[in-house]
C-alpha cells in the first residue's frame, strides 16, 4: 500500500530533518591546548602530546604541544615524539577449559583467570570470557531443615534420606558431600515459651517428647559418609515454637559464614532449606527485645550451636543474598504448598536460588533437589504451579563484584551458542546451558575517572568455584621516556626536562629557565599593551621574562588560536597564521572548513537536482526542496499524484481532465490488464468509483509511459451482488407462491368434479354408497370453495347428511354394519 500526499511527504520530512540537524552541529566536544601533557591525555581522548624539543618556536606558549595526532604531525612532529597512549589488555593467566578426563583437582570450567586492563579514560576496551560446565563437577550439599513440632513426620523421612540423597547426586557427579543443620528460633519471648516445663518439652502435648527449643543447630560436617549422615541425623529430635514463622534467615547466614565448621569445599555449593512455615526477617527482633543488626559473622560454639541469636536481629534479605552471593552457595527453597508463593516471591530477591513445592511428609525432597540441580524442565504441580523453571546448572550468570570504582562502567554481551548476542549491564546470563557446552561473554570496560591506585575486580559465575580476576589501572600520566635532571636544554642545567618542557629549579623562570626570579619582578609592565586597556599579553598568553609566552610579540598574532573545526585546527587543512587560517588548495573558509569540489553535490550528473547551491561540497536547497541532493519538493506532488488524472482521463475519458485530457496530458498510456500489478503500482478510485491502478515509467529522455490495469471498484461489485440476491430470493418467493395456488387449484376443482359426480348416482346406490361405501378421504370438502357455488354445496350437504340419520335408523340395533362417521370436514 501506497503513502501519498501528505503523508508521505510528511515522513520524509521527519526522517531527513534530524540527518540535516546532525551534520550542521559543531563538535563541541573536541581537542584544547593544555600546557601539560598528562593535562592533555587527560582532557579528551584524541589529544596527543608531541615532546619534540624545537617543536614550539621561543616565545610560543607550551599548549600547542597538545592537538590531534593528525594536526601534530602536519605541524612537523615526528610520529616517534608524540605522546598517545592507548587502552591495553594483557592475559596474565588463561588455563585451558578442563573435562572429566581430567583429575578433579585441576578441572577448569572459567577461563581466563587473570587479566590486566590499562584504561585510557573514555577508551572502552573488551574482552572474552569462555565457561563450559565440566560434566561431573564436585558438589557440596548442606541439609538446613525446621525442626518445629509441624515437622514431626518429616524428620522420620530425613533420617533415612542419606544413601538415596548420595546415589542421586552422583549420578551427575562423583564427588559429593553433604551435610545436616537444623533450626527452630531465638530462644526468647514471644518466639518461645520461657516456661520450665515449655521450656523442657515445647511439644503441644505431654504424650510427645521435644528437645528444648534453639536457634541453629550444626549438626554434621560436610561427608560423604552416607551412614554418617543417616546416624547423627536420627538422633535428632523434634522441637516446637509459639508462632508460625520460624528463624531459618539465622541459620541460613551461619551456614554461609561458618565455611571451616561446615567444611565448605571451593566447588559447586548447594544449601537445601526445608521448612512448612514463613520466615522472620530484619526487624521481627525487635519483639524480643533484639535490636543490633545482624553482623554476618560466625558464632557457633563447640557443639555447633549458635550462641548470639538473642543478640543480633535476623538478617534482611539484601544482607542474606549478599553473604550467599559473596559465599557462592545457592539455595534450594524446599516448602509445602501453602508456603509457596512467599519463597518464590523470596527467590526472586535471591540470586541462583531455585523453589520446588515439598510434599507433607517430605518424601519428595531427593527428587526435588535431583531436578533443582541438574535438570532443565517444566513440571506443574498439584496446584498448577511451575515448578523448577530452569535449572541451577542450567543458567549461568557472569556477574562482577559489587564494589566497582566510581567512573568504571561495565557491560555484558552473551553469546549463549545462538546466533544472536543478548546486551546487558547488570550481567551476562545464558539459559538453558547444558554440559559441555561453550558459552561466552564480551565484557567491555571504560573508565571516566582516573584511578588513585590499582583496583581488582572479581568475576564470577555464581555457583562455580571459580573466578576471573582483573586488575584494572587507568592511563592519567605520560611516560615520555626523556626525563633528564638538569637538562642543558634548560639553560645549561637550571631546570628538569620532561615530555619536552623544563620545570625550572627554585630561583630560575621562563620556557627554558632563562631567567633569574628576581631580574623580572617588573617585568610583567613590559608585556602589557597601552593600546589594549592595559591588559598583560592582551589576555593571550603569559608574561615570562618580560616576553609574552604566545607566539608574537604582545600576543598580537596566535599561531594557535585559529579557529578549529571537528577538533583540528584549520580542520586539518590549513595553516595557522597569526589567529587566522591559510587554506590548502580546493579548501576554503575560516576554519578551511569548506571544500570547493563538486561531488558531494552531484547525482545523476546533476549538481542538487537542479533546486540548489553546492557549497563547500553540499547542497544548499532553494525554498521549498529538501533531502542530500534536494530532490525532494515539500510543495511538490509525489509521482502518483502527477499523474493520477492524466492516467484517469487517457484510459476512461472521466475525471477533471477528460474535457482538455489531449491538452495537458502528453503521456503515453497503455491498458494492461493482465500485467501483474505489485506495491510500485499507484492505486486510486476513478470518478465513478472505480479503482484502477497504474505504473508510472519515464525513461532517460524524460518520456513518461502510463501502465493503466483496471477494474471494477469492490463498492460497486459489493452493491451489485447483495441487490442480484435481494431480486434472486424476491423471484423464488413469487415463484413458491404462485406454483402453491395453482396446486391447490388443480386439488380443489378435481375434488368438486368427483362430489358432483357422486351426487348424480341413482339413489339406492347413493344410499349404500353414502354409508358404507365411501371412504372418508374421498367425501370430504374441498379446503377452497368458489363463492359461486358455496350455496349449492351447503344445500347438498344438508341433504347428505339427513340421509346418514335415516339410514342408520333402518338398521337394528345388533347390527354388525360399519358405520363411516362424518367429522366436520367430511359428507
Amino acid at each position: 500500500m501506497f503513502l501519498t500526499g501528505w503523508a508521505a511527504k510528511l515522513q520524509l520530512l521527519l526522517m531527513l530533518l534530524p540527518m540535516r540537524y546532525a551534520e550542521e552541529m559543531p563538535n563541541i566536544d573536541s581537542c584544547q591546548p593544555h600546557p601539560s601533557c598528562h593535562a592533555c591525555i587527560r582532557s579528551h581522548l584524541s589529544c596527543a602530546w608531541c615532546k619534540q624539543l624545537d617543536f614550539v618556536q621561543p616565545g610560543e606558549s607550551d599548549t600547542g604541544r597538545c592537538a590531534p595526532r593528525e594536526e601534530l604531525e602536519r605541524r612537523g612532529c615526528l610520529p616517534s615524539e608524540i605522546i598517545d597512549p592507548q587502552s591495553e589488555k594483557h592475559i596474565l593467566e588463561d588455563r585451558p577449559l578442563g573435562n572429566r578426563t581430567q583429575p578433579q583437582t585441576t578441572i577448569t570450567q572459567l577461563a581466563p583467570q587473570r587479566i590486566a586492563l590499562n584504561l585510557r579514560l573514555e577508551e572502552e576496551q573488551s574482552f572474552k570470557v569462555r565457561f563450559r560446565r565440566a560434566e561431573g563437577y564436585p558438589v557440596d550439599l548442606y541439609y538446613l531443615m525446621d525442626l518445629s513440632y509441624s515437622m514431626m513426620d518429616d524428620l522420620e523421612n530425613i533420617k533415612r534420606l542419606g544413601s538415596d540423597l548420595l546415589a542421586a547426586l552422583r549420578d551427575v557427579t562423583t564427588s559429593v558431600r553433604i551435610g545436616f543443620g537444623s533450626f527452630v528460633d531465638k530462644t526468647v519471648v514471644p518466639y518461645v515459651s520461657i516456661a520450665s516445663s515449655k521450656w523442657k518439652n515445647p511439644c503441644p502435648t505431654v504424650m510427645k517428647t521435644c528437645q528444648p527449643p534453639f536457634s541453629y543447630h550444626h549438626v554434621l560436617p560436610l561427608t560423604d559418609n552416607a551412614s554418617e549422615f543417616e546416624s547423627r541425623v536420627s538422633q535428632q529430635h523434634i522441637s516446637g515454637n509459639l508462632d508460625n514463622a520460624e528463624g531459618g534467615f539465622d541459620a541460613i547466614m551461619q551456614a554461609a559464614v561458618c565455611k571451616e565448621q561446615i567444611g565448605w569445599r571451593n566447588v559447586t555449593r548447594l544449601l537445601v532449606f526445608t521448612s512448612d512455615g514463613a520466615f522472620h526477617t530484619a526487624g521481627d527482633g525487635k519483639l524480643g527485645g533484639v535490636y543490633m543488626p545482624n553482623d554476618g559473622q560466625c558464632h557457633l560454639d563447640a557443639q555447633g550451636r549458635y550462641t548470639k541469636s538473642h543478640l543480633y536481629d535476623y538478617p534482611s534479605v539484601g544482607h542474606l543474598a549478599e553473604v550467599l552471593s559473596q559465599s557462592n552457595i545457592q539455595p534450594i527453597f524446599a516448602v509445602t504448598g501453602l508456603m509457596l508463593p512467599m519463597y518464590e516471591e523470596l527467590s526472586k530477591l535471591i540470586p541462583k536460588s531455585a523453589v520446588g513445592e515439598l510434599k507433607d511428609d517430605s518424601s519428595n525432597v531427593v527428587q526435588l533437589i535431583a531436578e533443582a540441580y541438574n535438570v532443565r524442565r517444566k513440571e506443574e504441580s498439584t496446584k498448577g504451579r511451575m515448578l523448577w523453571v530452569q535449572s541451577l546448572s542450567s543458567t549461568v550468570n557472569l556477574e562482577h563484584s559489587s564494589d566497582l570504582p566510581a567512573g568504571v562502567s561495565i557491560v555484558y554481551d552473551s553469546h549463549c551458542g545462538d546466533l544472536e548476542t543478548y546486551r546487558n549491564k547488570n550481567g551476562g546470563v545464558c539459559l538453558g546451558v547444558h554440559v559441555n557446552q561453550l558459552v561466552e561473554f564480551t565484557v567491555r570496560v571504560k573508565a571516566s575517572r582516573c584511578l588513585p591506585e590499582p583496583r581488582k575486580l572479581i568475576f564470577r559465575v555464581p555457583g562455580v568455584g571459580e573466578e576471573l580476576q582483573v586488575e584494572l589501572t587507568t592511563v592519567c600520566e605520560c611516560q615520555c621516556g626523556d626525563t633528564q635532571t638538569n637538562a642543558d636544554h634548560c639553560s645549561g642545567g637550571h631546570g628538569n626536562l620532561t615530555c619536552g618542557v623544563c620545570r625550572c629549579q627554585e630561583g630560575y623562570v621562563g620556557q627554558r629557565c632563562e631567567c633569574k626570579q628576581e631580574e623580572v619582578a617588573d617585568a610583567e609592565a613590559t608585556c602589557q599593551d597601552v593600546n589594549d586597556a592595559g591588559l598583560v599579553c592582551r589576555a593571550k598568553g603569559q608574561c615570562v621574562c618580560g616576553k609574552c609566552q604566545c607566539n608574537s610579540p604582545l600576543c598580537k598574532c596566535d599561531n594557535n588560536g585559529c579557529e578549529r573545526h571537528n577538533g583540528q585546527l584549520c580542520a586539518g587543512h590549513g595553516q595557522c597564521n597569526c589567529g587566522r587560517c591559510e587554506c590548502h588548495a580546493n579548501y576554503t573558509g575560516s576554519a578551511c572548513e569548506c571544500s570547493l569540489e563538486r561531488s558531494g553535490c552531484e547525482q545523476d550528473g546533476a549538481v542538487c537536482s537542479g533546486h540548489g547551491q553546492c557549497v563547500c561540497n553540499r547542497c544548499q536547497c532553494d525554498a521549498g526542496w529538501f533531502d542530500s541532493h534536494c530532490s525532494h519538493c515539500a510543495d511538490c506532488r509525489m509521482p502518483c499524484e502527477e499523474h493520477r488524472d492524466c492516467a484517469e482521463c487517457k484510459a476512461f475519458g472521466t475525471g477533471p481532465l477528460s474535457g482538455n485530457c489531449s491538452a495537458f496530458c502528453n503521456q503515453t498510456v497503455e491498458m494492461s490488464p493482465a500485467v501483474h500489478v505489485d506495491e510500485t503500482w499507484c492505486q486510486t478510485k476513478a470518478e465513478d468509483g472505480t479503482l484502477f491502478r497504474y505504473h508510472v515509467e519515464k525513461d532517460g529522455t524524460g518520456r513518461v509511459t502510463l501502465m493503466v490495469n483496471s477494474q471494477e471498484g469492490p463498492s460497486k461489485q459489493t452493491f451489485q451482488w447483495v441487490l442480484g440476491s435481494v431480486l434472486s430470493l424476491v423471484f423464488a418467493g413469487l415463484l413458491f407462491i404462485v406454483g402453491y395456488r395453482i396446486v391447490v387449484e388443480i386439488y380443489d376443482r378435481r375434488e368438486f368434479s368427483r362430489f358432483e359426480k357422486s351426487s348424480k348416482r341413482p339413489s339406492g346406490m347413493r344410499q349404500t354408497t353414502r354409508c358404507f361405501g365411501v371412504p372418508p378421504l374421498q367425501l370430504s370438502i374441498p379446503s377452497t370453495i368458489i363463492k359461486k357455488r358455496e350455496e349449492k354445496r351447503e344445500a347438498m350437504l344438508s341433504s347428505l347428511i339427513l340421509r346418514r340419520q335415516l339410514c342408520w335408523a333402518s338398521f337394528p340395533s345388533n347390527s354388525n354394519a360399519i358405520v363411516i362417521p362424518l367429522g366436520s370436514g367430511s359428507l
